[in-house]
């Protein structure tokens, strides 16, 4: 997969979850999808809907600031936030994709700069 089609579909499925858009993260995303964080190891697509997707739509704003290619055909993200509720984080993600999709997401969770 070519860098920008990779930084496409990042940037896509940072909108719909950004806007709590199911329908649209759900035709990005894999069939073997699997979501990996601090509080979920490795997790499948059913319980990632179950357990993450809930907190959709509770962020004012995420704003990338880097999406780089790391060597192997998945990408690295670095990107900003703010929830609605007004704490704010940074946060990398590495995005990985088989089929055109992306087939898993490893977050690793930071603080608000400053």
């Amino acid at each position: 997969m070519s860098p920008d089609h990779a930084e496409a579909l990042v940037r896509r499925c940072f909108d719909s979850y950004r806007t709590a858009d199911r329908s649209a993260i759900e035709a990005l995303l894999h069939p073997d999808f699997t979501f990996t964080s601090p509080r979920d190891d490795h997790i499948g697509r059913d319980a990632y809907f179950e357990r993450c997707w809930p907190a959709a739509g509770t962020f004012a704003v995420q704003d990338l600031k880097t999406v780089v290619p790391d060597g192997s055909g998945g990408c690295f993200v670095l990107y900003e936030g703010r929830a609605k509720a007004g704490w704010g984080f940074r946060n990398v993600e590495q995005f990985r994709f088989a089929d055109g999709r992306i087939v898993s997401v490893e977050v690793f969770f930071g603080r608000e700069p400053g």
